[in-house]
């Protein structure tokens, strides 16, 4: 099974720790990697991320805040994210979204703001927008469709979705993917899994967000790219696809979401 791990965050990791995080990810079948940016002021540290591609195992990366730091980040002009993005190796804008489970209230005004600066960075540049939604679907849903009312259609990826049916119909009908996590393999997850059986063919893309949210058999440990494998089964299991199946329909909706990483 030939699969790309559509969200991770290598910064999380030690620089000595890569090398053989890399070698792992290959022996298990990963052909590629997004590493994610979570401050705008980190951007240099994932673009040197992007660095360690090799030549049958590419690392890309996006740029963006993440809603949980918005209140100690400068919000940038869009022109001024969309100058970043030009850098080799960056492939999306993000993650960037709505955070309400850890965002106190007096907080997701910045979140909504920081969140439509990214989005119009997206369509802007037409690189896709990573997207981060924890307990806010409905204002994530009013958000989408009213910018998509107002300035027309952009590309985007609802990623680790763990959210309500609404919202991922929500996304669908607005042009957007979605990817799944490790959140998947949860035995208390059927609902998910429910959910992921019904999404279009060609929106489903595979992550790990590691060092975050393992999958069973790793639940409760460290989380890496490698483990994606198990994501993936699971995936195929719900769709009733052999997984070397699933692995060249994610493998396919990536490149053709993260257009730029195919050149």
């Amino acid at each position: 099974m030939s699969l790309i791990d559509s969200h991770c965050h290598l910064d999380r990791f030690d620089a000595a720790e890569l090398p053989d995080l890399l070698d792992r990810a290959q022996a298990a079948g990963v052909t590629g990697m997004v590493t994610i940016g979570t401050r705008l002021s980190e951007a240099p540290r994932q673009i040197a991320l992007a660095r360690r591609s090799r030549p049958d195992l590419p690392v890309w990366c996006t740029l963006g805040t993440h809603p949980d730091h918005v209140h100690e980040e400068e919000l940038p002009g869009p022109d001024v994210l969309a100058g970043l993005v030009e850098a080799p190796g960056v492939v999306g804008i993000g993650e960037s979204g709505l955070d309400y489970f850890h965002g106190t209230p007096e907080v997701r005004p910045a979140q909504q703001d920081s969140f439509r600066l990214h989005l119009r960075a997206a369509r802007a540049t037409g690189l896709p927008l990573v997207i981060h939604a924890r307990d806010a679907d409905d204002d994530m849903i009013g958000i989408l469709r009213d910018e998509h009312e107002q300035g027309g259609a952009f590309p985007f990826l609802l990623h680790c979705f763990s959210s309500g049916l609404e919202l991922a119909r929500a996304g669908v009908a607005l042009g957007g993917s979605i990817s799944f996590s490790g959140i998947l393999t949860f035995p208390k997850s059927q609902a998910l899994r429910d959910i992921a059986a019904g999404i279009p063919a060609d929106r489903l893309l595979v992550e790990t967000d590691a060092p975050y949210l393992a999958p069973v058999p790793w639940r409760g440990r460290r989380n890496e790219p490698a483990h994606v494998s198990h994501t993936a089964a699971m995936l195929a299991s719900v769709r009733d696809l052999e997984p070397a199946a699933l692995g060249d329909l994610t493998t396919a909706n990536f490149f053709r979401l993260f257009s730029r990483a195919a050149r």
